[in-house]
C-alpha cells in the first residue's frame, strides 16, 4: 500500500502522518456507514412504492409531454424527502439557479425576504440585489433583511422577533457555511428556528438551502417543518452521476410557483423534456447515501490531518456532521494555493493541470477552484476552494470514494510539505 501511495507522489513520511489518523477513526466511520444504510433502504423503498421501471429510463425530447421517467422521478423525490411535491430538472443548471427560481417564483412586488443566518452565499447576493444584478429581486420591488449570527454561531432570536414584520414573505435559511467559517446548522437546529419563526408568523414561507446536507442526516428539514428545500444533482444527490440539474422539493403550492416560472404560466411541470439524463438522475440518487457518506469520511480525515497542525477546522475532528464541507483556515494565500493544488493533482481528471486564481461570475473575490471532475464543478466529487481573502480558508468537499478522498487529503498535506509550510 506505501508503494502505490509512493508512485502517486505521498512521502513516506505524509502517509504514515495520515495513517495514524485513520486508525483512530474506524468508529466514527462505523457510525456514517449505520446512517448510509439508513437512507439507502431510504431511497429503495421510495423507488419501490413508486413503481420504478426500466421504461422509466427511455427519456423525452421535444415538449416532454407525458414524461414518465421525469414524472416518477419527482415522486420518488416527494417521498424520500417528505415533501407533497417535487421539481426535478435538467433545466435547472445549477444549486444557485434552483435558489434564484424558488425566490422569484414565491415573492412578489413588495414582499420581503429575511434571512436569519446571516449573509448568504455568494453567488446569491446578486440574485438578491446586494449586489445590483440584471433580473435581481430588487429589481422586481422585493426588499431583503438578514439578521446575523449571534457571536458564538447561534440564532440571535431577539432581533429575528424585531425583523419580521407584515411584509415578510418568505425565509431563507441557508444550512451549509458557504465561504464563511460558522457552524453548518443541524435538522434540529433548522427545525427549532422554524418553529420559532412560525409561531411568530405562521403563513411565513420557510425554504431551506440544503446544499451538501442531503443524506448527512437521517432526516431532512422538510420533517422539522420546512416549507421548501432546494439543492444540486451535481452534490449529495446526484451521487457523482447527475451530469446537471437542480431540485427543489416542498409544499405542492411552492413547487407549482416553481414550475410555472421555470417553463411558463399555464404549462408549468407538464413540459420539460429529461432528454438522456433521467437514467443517470435515477442510479445518482440511488447511489447517493452511500457516495455522501464517503465524502463525509473523506472531510473528518482533513479534520482530523490539519487540526493537528495547528489549522483551525470548522467542524472540529470530533464535532458532529450536518454536511460534506469541511472549512480549513489556512492563513496564507501560499498554503491556500498548495493545497488546492494538491487536491487537483490527486485527480482522476486533469491532474495534470494547475488550478490558478481567478475572476470567477458571481463571485467577490478571486477564487482558486481545485475539481479534477467528470462532471465540470461537481462538488460531490472530490474538490477544494476559496476565496483569496483573509483568512484565508479553504473548503474541502466529496470524494466519490472514501480512498480517494484519502488520497486528495494526503496530497494536499504533500505539496504544503514540499512547500515548508507545514512540519510533520
Amino acid at each position: 500500500m506505501k508503494e502505490i501511495y509512493q508512485q502517486l507522489g505521498i512521502d513516506e513520511r505524509v502517509f504514515a502522518y495520515g495513517q495514524q489518523f485513520e486508525e483512530k477513526l474506524k468508529e466514527r466511520f462505523q457510525q456514517i456507514d449505520q446512517t448510509a444504510e439508513y437512507n439507502q433502504l431510504k431511497v429503495i423503498k421510495a423507488m419501490q412504492m413508486h413503481k420504478v421501471s426500466a421504461e422509466c429510463f427511455m427519456g423525452s425530447n421535444g415538449y416532454g409531454y407525458n414524461d414518465l421517467g421525469r414524472d416518477t422521478l419527482e415522486e420518488v423525490y416527494a417521498e424520500c424527502f417528505r415533501g407533497e411535491a417535487a421539481l426535478v430538472r435538467p433545466q435547472i443548471t445549477c444549486g444557485t439557479h434552483a435558489l434564484a427560481l424558488a425566490l422569484l417564483s414565491n415573492l412578489r412586488p413588495g414582499d420581503e425576504l429575511l434571512s436569519p443566518v446571516g449573509k448568504p452565499y455568494d453567488t446569491l447576493e446578486e440574485v438578491i440585489g446586494i449586489r445590483p444584478s440584471d433580473g435581481s429581486l430588487a429589481e422586481y420591488g422585493i426588499s431583503y433583511r438578514q439578521v446575523d449570527l449571534l457571536a458564538d454561531g447561534g440564532f440571535d432570536y431577539e432581533n429575528i422577533k424585531k425583523a419580521i414584520h407584515e411584509k415578510t414573505k418568505l425565509v431563507t435559511i441557508q444550512r451549509s457555511k458557504g465561504y464563511q467559517t460558522r457552524p453548518t446548522f443541524s435538522v434540529a437546529q433548522i427545525g427549532e428556528l422554524i418553529s420559532f419563526i412560525k409561531n411568530i408568523k405562521p403563513d411565513i414561507i420557510c425554504m431551506v438551502d440544503n446544499c451538501y446536507g442531503e443524506f448527512v442526516e437521517k432526516k431532512e428539514p422538510l420533517e422539522v417543518g420546512a416549507d421548501m428545500m432546494v439543492g444540486s444533482l451535481i452534490k449529495n444527490p446526484g451521487g457523482g452521476l447527475a451530469p446537471i440539474g437542480g431540485y427543489i422539493v416542498g409544499k405542492k403550492e411552492c413547487v407549482d410557483h416553481a414550475a410555472y416560472r421555470l417553463t411558463s404560466p399555464g404549462l408549468g411541470k407538464e413540459v420539460g423534456a429529461s432528454l438522456g439524463v433521467i437514467q443517470s438522475f435515477y442510479q445518482g440518487l440511488f447511489l447517493a447515501p452511500t457516495v455522501t457518506a464517503a465524502a463525509l469520511k473523506s472531510a473528518i480525515f482533513a479534520a482530523n490531518i490539519y487540526e493537528s497542525l495547528g489549522f483551525p477546522v470548522i467542524p472540529n475532528s470530533w464535532e458532529s456532521r450536518h454536511d460534506i464541507i469541511q472549512a480549513v483556515t489556512l492563513k496564507s494565500k501560499e498554503a491556500l494555493i498548495a493545497f488546492c493544488k494538491g487536491i487537483q493533482a490527486a485527480a482522476p481528471v486533469d491532474s495534470h493541470v494547475v488550478p490558478e486564481p481567478w475572476a470567477m461570475p458571481g463571485y467577490d473575490d478571486e477564487v482558486i477552484m481545485a475539481a479534477g471532475a467528470f462532471v465540470q464543478g461537481s462538488s460531490i466529487e472530490l474538490s477544494a476552494d476559496g476565496p483569496l481573502r483573509e483568512p484565508f480558508a479553504v473548503y474541502f468537499q466529496g470524494g466519490l470514494t472514501w480512498y480517494h478522498g484519502k488520497l486528495g487529503i494526503l496530497m494536499s498535506l504533500q505539496k504544503l510539505y514540499e512547500a515548508g509550510l507545514v512540519n510533520l
